[in-house]
């Protein structure tokens, strides 16, 4: 099972104003992606740069702890800001809609399973193998949801007769691929029995792989 890495702790509070230094620091795209991380209502920090050599590292990470609507993300996951955004929007616009339709209730908490680990994919030790996306903070997994009723939906692969929870996981295949370029979780692979994985990873012609 992965297991959340988050390098870096800091008791700052969460969602502060950006201070002057940031934003003479950061790209204009990193101070746009926090901006717009606050109009959503996310809950978030900036974190200190990590650096694990060549290949493992993000420049200007946060920390996500909790999404519209009131949803705590327990425990906190280091990730990219880009990351970040396209899984707020997607909780916001699609999973938390999903959840309402088919429980009456909404989403009081998203555990993940991993963001930022210095890794290669499917935590494989083959010399070759390439980099994880989670290896620049660019991957979250997603191990369970629990609504606000208290009812907790755990992610692996459902019985013919979970048709409530079948159709709420089949609608997160569906409806994050709106927003990431890769989206795999159980029956993709073995790696993946236990978890979804979300990543905006770049590829030719912006082609997308979401199974």
């Amino acid at each position: 099972m992965l297991r959340p890495n988050n390098p870096v702790a800091s008791d700052a509070p969460m969602s502060e104003r950006d201070q002057p230094w940031q934003r003479s620091v950061m790209p204009r795209s990193e101070v746009a992606c926090r901006s717009e991380l606050r109009r959503l209502g996310v809950e978030f920090k900036d974190m200190p740069r990590i650096s694990q050599g060549p290949s493992c590292g993000i420049d200007y990470p946060v920390k996500l702890a909790g999404l519209s609507g009131g949803i705590d993300v327990r425990p906190a996951v280091t990730l990219n800001c880009q990351v970040t955004l396209a899984f707020a929007k997607w909780v916001k616009n699609d999973l938390a809609i999903s959840a309402r339709t088919r429980y009456l209730t909404g989403i009081r908490q998203i555990q993940p399973l991993g963001g930022y680990s210095c890794r290669k994919m499917n935590n494989s030790r083959q010399r070759n193998n390439p980099m994880s996306e989670h290896a620049r903070g660019n991957a979250i997994d997603v191990g369970r949801i629990t609504l606000k009723n208290g009812h907790a939906i755990d992610v692996r692969k459902k019985g013919l007769f979970s048709f409530r929870e079948g159709g709420l996981l089949k609608s997160v295949r569906g409806d994050s691929c709106k927003y990431f370029s890769t989206v795999l979780g159980p029956g993709s692979n073995a790696e993946h029995w236990n978890h979804f994985h979300f990543d905006l990873r770049s590829r030719k012609g912006g082609r997308q792989y979401c199974d």
